[in-house]
């Protein structure tokens, strides 16, 4: 299971900023182990939603990979990619990932396994 957050700061001007996506997955069932947290702040060169022209969960480089984290495949490619970097699901402690660090490698891995469909 999983859920996928955005939070932000509000400014005076009434403008956000500081946007960051949190997409939380809770090994199942319930109990077995710490949710894994997969961060995408926003910043210089990176993409996060801010509620105007990106959709919602689309986060990337503005110039390279980007995923769309509502997609269960880009979530299961993040998830793959945090387990090959170490990540174990029965660990009992929360375990925070920077997200930035696995979208090259989990949107290599969704386009490869996005080809083209059978007969």
């Amino acid at each position: 299971m999983w859920t996928l957050r955005h939070a932000h700061r509000v400014l005076d001007s009434g403008r956000s900023a500081d946007c960051r996506e949190t997409l939380t997955l809770c090994p199942q069932p319930s109990g077995t182990g710490g949710p894994l947290r997969i961060v995408f702040a926003g910043g210089p060169g990176r993409y996060v939603p801010g509620g105007f022209h990106l959709g919602s969960g689309d986060v990337g480089f503005t110039r390279g990979s980007s995923l769309n984290l509502h997609e269960p495949g880009a979530v299961r490619a993040l998830l793959d990619a945090a387990s090959a970097r170490g990540w174990q699901p029965g660990e009992r402690r929360p375990t925070e990932f920077d997200g930035w660090s696995l979208l090259h490698e989990a949107a290599a891995a969704r386009t490869r396994n996005s080809g083209p469909a059978g007969p």
